[in-house]
């Protein structure tokens, strides 16, 4: 994964707009990220989100497109498990039931086959 595209799971910054990203299998948390977890934990308040409703057009495509980026991240975290999975003769019907899809959905998912 290039650097540029490293960028946390839960707010969608990129690693040059914070000062740690931490990289978990698939996903990503940046130091914000987990000083809100800490408050959270602490039972400390913790600020309130700003209202979508207030955003721009631009400001809620710029999110789109940082949500869409951390949905590729782990996308491509399940498809590695997946093929894993597939590699030890796991059964598609047992991939399936474990996303809560059919396995045929599994099959066509993640086969490559049409």
């Amino acid at each position: 994964m290039s650097d540029n595209l490293m960028r946390c799971s839960f707010c969608s910054k990129v690693k040059d707009e914070v000062e740690h990203l931490i990289a978990g299998p698939g996903v990503f948390i940046c130091n914000e990220c987990v000083g809100l977890c800490d408050h959270l934990l602490s039972g400390k308040p913790v600020p309130k989100f700003p209202p979508l409703d207030g955003k721009s057009d631009d400001e809620l495509l710029a999110d789109v497109a940082r949500i869409n980026s951390s949905h590729s991240q782990v996308e491509a975290a399940v498809q590695d498990r997946v093929l894993r999975l597939r590699s030890r003769s796991v059964t598609w019907a047992r991939i399936g039931e474990a996303l809560g899809i059919s396995r045929q959905s599994a099959w066509e998912r993640f086969s490559g086959e049409e």
